[in-house]
């Protein structure tokens, strides 16, 4: 829509100062909508006042005009936040980076904080890493600070300079510890949370954990697990055959870089000891109760759709799961080619499916 009207703009002169108009345009009615004040709003006008005095005054009310039309027909909730800059800056409450350090169980994890523009209180989403965590979907949390959500990423004990060493229990605890700083009146004040509406969002061994936490913590509603990996099937898996339980530790040590405190063979006996407790199947009557997202790849082969994702979205069906919501993308595990339809995918759900 926007874009045919763009089209035409651009037989009126060059590109730049048609853009200058749209954006112009739609500033002043977005500032109006929005609420975000006279002198914002007064800005704009005078930017578009000087550009009316351009010697093609005709056709800059016509492309003025297109843009107020668009801007009318497309309400603030229809930008792609995945593809878009925010028009107007809140000057107060800009959108921000925060590095700092948070507590658990006596060991500081190191995060960044993704800050929406706006005094807030804004909806914040956890978004956790894989493993090791080469892929951190940095990406993805931009896209959701530009659609007015926080999003805290953290690194888990003895991972990435973090301090502590690494464990599936650990890191476990790390999620739990991660929620409950956000929870404090510090993160509240400072940060802008909304305490009320908290999310997690993992992807392969982070989405195995956003599952795991999200049902065993009842505040948690909205939970989206990409490309998750079922570690309690494989450490099942692991226990019948002796082949496979080789193979996996010979997998996890080639991750094991960044790591500390640990190695394939000490992970592959933790995930084995805890098989049973960390089956994503035997979870599904809480999880049920959730806003879920699950996300897969047609193409992965390392948490794959037939061992991974397909058993736990037809036992959530068949358990009457009611606020389910699937998407397989043609995708690796690292949606490497489909980063842009990913953060799509994920942005318009929590619109829809959660409010936010």
């Amino acid at each position: 829509m926007v874009s045919g009207e763009w089209d035409g703009a651009e037989s009126y002169w060059f590109r730049p100062t048609a853009y200058s108009f749209f954006r112009a345009a739609c500033s002043v009615q977005r500032a109006g909508e929005s609420g975000a004040g006279s002198r914002e709003r007064e800005r704009w006008l005078r930017v578009v006042k000087s550009l009316k005095r351009q010697r093609r005054a005709a056709a800059s009310a016509v492309v003025l005009a297109m843009g107020l039309t668009a801007c009318i027909r497309a309400p603030a909730g229809d930008i792609d936040h995945v593809v878009t800059d925010p028009v107007l800056i809140d000057r107060q409450h800009p959108p921000r980076m925060v590095e700092g350090a948070l507590d658990s169980r006596g060991s500081q994890l190191n995060f960044l904080m993704y800050l929406a523009q706006g005094q807030g209180p804004h909806p914040t989403v956890v978004l956790l890493h894989g493993y090791p965590g080469n892929e951190k979907n940095l990406d993805l949390a931009q896209a959701l600070r530009r659609a007015g959500i926080n999003v805290l990423f953290f690194n888990y004990r003895g991972s990435w300079g973090s301090q502590g060493n690494y464990s599936v229990s650990n890191s476990l605890q790390d999620v739990h510890s991660a929620l409950a700083f956000l929870r404090t009146d510090e993160a509240i004040t400072e940060l802008r949370v909304d305490a009320e509406r908290i999310a997690v969002i993992g992807h392969s061994f982070g989405g195995f954990m956003a599952l795991i936490v999200a049902a065993d913590d009842e505040a948690i509603e909205c939970v989206v697990s990409i490309a998750g990996y079922n570690l309690g099937a494989a450490g099942k898996e692991a226990r019948a055959s002796t082949e496979f339980a080789a193979a996996f530790a010979v997998g996890l040590d080639g991750g094991t870089g960044p790591l500390r405190g640990t190695s394939g063979r000490v992970l592959v006996e933790e995930v084995m000891a805890h098989a049973e407790a960390w089956d994503l199947l035997a979870h599904v009557p809480s999880l049920a109760q959730r806003h879920l997202l699950l996300v897969a790849g047609s193409r992965d082969q390392v948490a794959t759709l037939a061992d991974n994702h397909s058993p736990l979205v037809s036992t959530l069906r068949e358990s009457g799961a009611r606020h389910l919501s699937e998407v397989v993308l043609d995708a690796d595990h690292s949606f490497a080619g489909q980063r842009i339809a990913l953060a799509r995918a994920v942005i318009a759900w929590f619109s829809e499916s959660c409010g936010y």
